[in-house]
């Protein structure tokens, strides 16, 4: 008996070790509003390499962009992990994500975190090091055609904790202009109320 509970208890520790080596967990298909999200952005600037619009997992673009509609999602990126000997995106390719802040909706098309184990950089842990986030996603900006200091504002203003909708339906509002950097201004700052159509 005694073996039993030790090798139980040998499972659990286990369990709860792998548990705590992951990011953060994907959500189901339900819509859920996560208010806890720390919200970055990248770039044309920024990209890996910079001045690209590569991106790792494509679903509905060949490179990062979009325009913010439902159907037509920006481009975003999610912490990943190589711990499996292959990289496993926090949240699978395809997850629709709205941010009301900028009033476009995402979809995770690419990861963030570079080098030999992403596990242990942004996007993938560190979350709660940003106002106790519990997750950590990373937005395509564009900013081809505009200075480094202006797409750097705007990834400024865009970052911090907000609200995001994971798994959203169609029926947000959505701002006028192809995604967040658009005819020459950075398109953002509505804060966190969801509006609906």
């Amino acid at each position: 008996m005694r073996r039993v509970g030790l090798a139980a208890a040998g499972v659990t520790a286990l369990l709860l070790v792998a548990a705590a080596c992951q990011g953060p967990r994907p959500l189901d298909g339900d819509e859920a509003v996560v208010d806890d999200t720390f919200v970055t952005a990248y770039s044309w600037h920024d990209n890996t390499p910079p001045g690209s619009t590569i991106i790792s997992n494509p679903v509905l673009h060949d490179v990062a962009g979009g325009t913010g509609t439902f159907e037509d999602p920006v481009t975003i990126a999610v912490g990943h992990s190589r711990e499996t000997g292959r990289s496993v995106l926090d949240f699978p390719a395809g997850t629709r994500i709205y941010l009301p802040n900028v009033r476009r909706y995402f979809i995770v098309e690419d990861a963030c975190g570079d080098g030999p184990t992403p596990e242990e950089g942004p996007c993938h842990v560190g979350a709660d090091d940003h106002g106790d986030a519990s997750v950590w996603i990373d937005i395509w900006i564009g900013g081809d055609g505009e200075s480094a200091r202006f797409v750097r504002d705007c990834a400024l203003r865009v970052t911090g904790v907000q609200t995001a909708v994971f798994n959203p339906g169609d029926q947000y509002v959505v701002a006028p202009g192809e995604g967040v950097i658009h005819d020459g201004e950075c398109d953002s700052g509505y804060g966190n109320d969801l509006v609906t159509r």
